[in-house]
Parts: C-alpha cells; sequence; structure tokens
C-alpha cells in the first residue's frame, strides 16, 4: 500500500475517501483511533492510504481536485 494522503483535517479525509470509492479506488484511513491517545486534540496526521496498483489514478484524481497527495521524503 502507498500512503496518499497525511492530514489531521477529518472532513478532509473523509471527502477523499468517497472521492476515490466513487472513482472505484478503494482506500484505507490508517492512524484514525490515534485520538483516544492522543485526547482528541488533532495533533497526530492519519494517514491514507490506497493500493499500489491505484497510486498513479488515485495522485491523478488528487491533483484534479486541486489536493496535494503526500510525497515521501
Amino acid at each position: 500500500m502507498i500512503e496518499l494522503l497525511r492530514s489531521n483535517d477529518m472532513v478532509l479525509l473523509s471527502w477523499v475517501e468517497v472521492y476515490l470509492r466513487d472513482a472505484g479506488i478503494e482506500s484505507v484511513l490508517l492512524d484514525q483511533h490515534i485520538s483516544v491517545v492522543e485526547g482528541s486534540i488533532g495533533a497526530f496526521n492519519r494517514r491514507l492510504m490506497v493500493l499500489d496498483e491505484d497510486e498513479a489514478r488515485a495522485r491523478g484524481l488528487l491533483a484534479e481536485a486541486d489536493i496535494d497527495a503526500y510525497e515521501p521524503r
């Protein structure tokens, strides 16, 4: 799996999940339960993952929607 998006904006992450699903791309949101540990302050980013074979298409969809995808360093 490839990390496509990293954010603590739950509205953005939810929107991207639905946007990708509507395009036929399944995604998985990791670290969504970290809020229990952090006290729900939104300090830690959640990671939206897609399958390796969906990466190029998913990045293209995010670019069309003017959303910056995560770029590993």
